[in-house]
């Protein structure tokens, strides 16, 4: 996966990207490219670690653009991204023990494991691992969105969210130096959900008092699964209503 190059139009596509924007950015610099035979690739493993970047860091009002319909185009379209169809009450753990970095990483691929959702759990937390130590994915706020070092679709037998609350907060690199306490783990089977999936949640953490509500719900999966749902709905008709 990580030797894996994509054309232009093929990184556009996935980087959900109009053409003229994903041209200015590329002249600019900001979007990793290599020129290999006389052509411009850009590495799949290089642009999706850009892009997942550059969604943790977004403002609300570019989340939202993020979470608007798009044209056409292979793949999930973000409206029809929901997160009822990856994420079950099993995929949830309203009180982690892990009290460091390492353990919560061990913690959540053992969570997805159990509920029978992941092929491979120890290549899922050394991917994991890799991806930290490239760069956190805890942001401001208490919350962290967990995702492998590049798309690995065959890791999971299907795309699946899952979500664990520790006991008690513990320091995962957060921006502004407070702890996290609360996980996310994304697993998507698809390319191109991916990256709609983290720009939905990252929306949901923002616009919304989702990390409240997942702090205040009870010790039940069922609880913090409701708080999600209600959150994600709240989101997208803010964002359709202002579309």
């Amino acid at each position: 996966m990580s030797h894996r190059f994509l054309s232009a139009e093929e990184a556009a596509r996935y980087l959900h990207l109009g053409r003229v924007e994903f041209e200015r950015l590329v002249r600019d610099g900001q979007i990793p490219s290599e020129l290999r035979g006389g052509r411009r690739v850009f590495r799949l493993v290089d642009i999706d670690a850009w892009a997942s970047r550059r969604i943790l860091e977004a403002e609300p009002r570019d989340l939202a653009q993020m979470n608007r319909p798009a044209a056409p185009a292979p793949g999930p379209a973000a409206e029809t991204v929901r997160l009822a169809d990856l994420v079950q009450p099993e995929l949830i753990a309203p009180m982690l023990g892990a009290k460091t970095r390492a353990s919560v990483l061990r913690e959540m691929v053992a969570l997805v494991d159990r509920a029978g959702w992941v092929c491979d759990a120890r290549a899922l937390l050394e991917t994991l691992e890799a991806r930290e130590a490239l760069c956190p994915t805890a942001v401001p706020g208490g919350v962290a969105f967990l995702h492998p070092r590049s798309p690995q679709p065959d890791l999971f037998v299907a795309s699946l969210l899952a979500l664990g609350r520790t006991v008690q907060p513990i320091h995962f690199g957060a921006p502004d130096g407070q702890p996290t306490d609360l996980f996310f783990l994304l697993g998507c089977c698809e390319e191109a959900l991916h990256l709609r999936l983290l720009a939905r949640l990252c929306l949901m953490a923002q616009k919304t008092d989702l990390l409240e509500q997942l702090r205040a719900a009870p010790a039940e999966p069922e609880a913090l699964l409701r708080v999600l749902l209600n959150a994600e709905a709240t989101a997208l008709a803010a964002v359709f209503r202002t579309g």
